[in-house]
């Protein structure tokens, strides 16, 4: 809920079984509508916090590395935690682990909030409580995605998941530039607050939710659950297909979002949360026209041509200099990567049966977060040393190679509609 990298909900293949339902009619579950237009809230609030941590580094401190360790920061924690995670959404009751979350990020943001307001915080503060939060995202993420399915009937299943990410591109559009304009007038620590607050009601929407009481999927001790999922994951080619595949994006496509603070200093914080609005924006146009797309090309086809789309803007961010081109090049990246995520994560989705899903999901954000995490401190080193331009480029230049992967670890259409049949020991 709160990662400043957040992984859009994915949008799912079409079957036969949904093509009739509406994509509006999950809102008609009262439980489900609700927690939507919380975390609506909250995912902006997010976005403010992202703006609010990226800006202040560069006030506090501009070069390059420590910018690019903001990033780094917020998704350090998915190798530590990500995988007891997903074993633990898999084993406890998910509304009180969540509740334990979400606590959990709202103090770690409204602590860096009232610290910043008394202007004590330093590069490493401001690294530390932004490692704190991005550790109870991480603990978050798994166990909120596996609940959707409780929320709505299995009709309306792929339907809810396309609207959650629909919400999250709307808060992606809209909560930069907010986040921008809270900076400008009343600082970073204003952010930062407001993102507290923000949790506030998915916390209220989960504890006024009567959850029935379920028998636990899990048995097995916490380390032995792990252990169980990762021997899954090596018996599953297309799941390792799945990790590779989005290992090779994950590093490469950081670049552009890790250094687009230092890209924005000459237009101001207001500036750098237009550019992240920008973003966004083509993230929600993208969305929008995806379904399209995905009737004309293949799935590898698809995220080829966004992959190469986001490499040549990556290059670009680092050539042109106006304001207007610039934001018409995060628009483009922006459209380019839900093509690529919403592929990839479709594939996490449905890559595994439901007894092992949330491990298996884990396992898929650890690659992601954790290669956005390298490629976020590799990138913002890289630039101390060569520059922005040459940094872009070069990071263009590794998503170009990352298509490689390809050839060996493809996801066809026929991959994605069905969970492999590996059946548990």
């Amino acid at each position: 809920m709160a990662e400043m990298v957040k992984t859009p909900a994915p949008i799912p293949p079409s079957f036969s079984a949904t093509e009739n339902v509406s994509a509006w009619a999950p809102l008609r579950e009262p439980l489900f509508r609700s927690l939507w237009i919380a975390a609506i809230i909250s995912y902006i609030g997010t976005w403010m916090q992202s703006v609010g941590a990226g800006w202040m580094m560069t006030v506090i401190d501009g070069s390059p590395l420590m910018v690019g360790l903001v990033q780094a920061a917020v998704a350090l924690p998915v190798f530590l935690v990500i995988l007891p995670a997903g074993a633990l959404a898999d084993m406890v009751d998910r509304r009180r682990f969540l509740l334990i979350t979400q606590g959990w990020m709202v103090l770690a943001s409204g602590a860096l909030g009232v610290l910043t307001l008394f202007h004590v915080v330093t590069p490493w503060i401001l690294l530390g409580f932004t490692f704190v939060l991005g550790l109870g995202a991480v603990m978050n993420d798994p166990a909120w995605q596996a609940i959707t399915p409780e929320l709505v009937p299995a009709e309306h299943h792929a339907a809810a998941v396309a609207m959650n990410s629909a919400g999250f591109n709307v808060a992606r559009a809209v909560g930069p530039a907010l986040g921008g304009m809270v900076i400008a007038a009343a600082g970073s620590g204003t952010a930062f607050l407001l993102n507290a607050l923000s949790f506030f009601g998915v916390i209220i929407v989960l504890y006024r939710w009567k959850r029935p009481h379920a028998e636990r999927i899990e048995t097995e001790a916490l380390w032995e659950a792990v252990g169980s999922g990762i021997a899954y994951v090596r018996r599953s080619p297309l799941v390792q297909s799945v990790l590779i595949r989005t290992g090779a994006f994950s590093v490469g496509a950081i670049a552009l979002l890790a250094l687009l603070p230092i890209l924005a200093r000459p237009f101001g914080a207001t500036g750098y949360g237009v550019l992240l609005g920008c973003f966004g924006f083509g993230a929600l146009a993208g969305a929008t026209i995806l379904p399209r797309l995905r009737r004309r090309l293949s799935v590898d086809g698809l995220v080829a041509t966004a992959i190469v789309v986001f490499a040549t803007m990556t290059f670009a961010a680092g050539r042109v200099q106006g304001f207007p081109e610039l934001c018409l090049v995060l628009g483009t990246a922006g459209a380019a990567w839900i093509g690529i995520l919403a592929c990839l994560n479709t594939a996490a989705q449905t890559m595994s049966p439901s007894w092992v899903r949330a491990r298996a999901l884990s396992m898929y954000l650890l690659v992601l977060q954790g290669g956005m995490a390298i490629g976020s401190t590799l990138w913002g080193a890289l630039a101390t040393r060569v520059g922005l331009p040459n940094t872009l480029l070069c990071s263009a230049l590794a998503l170009i190679g990352g298509l490689l992967t390809i050839r060996r670890h493809r996801l066809s259409a026929q991959h994605l509609a069905m969970a492999p049949s590996v059946v548990r020991d």
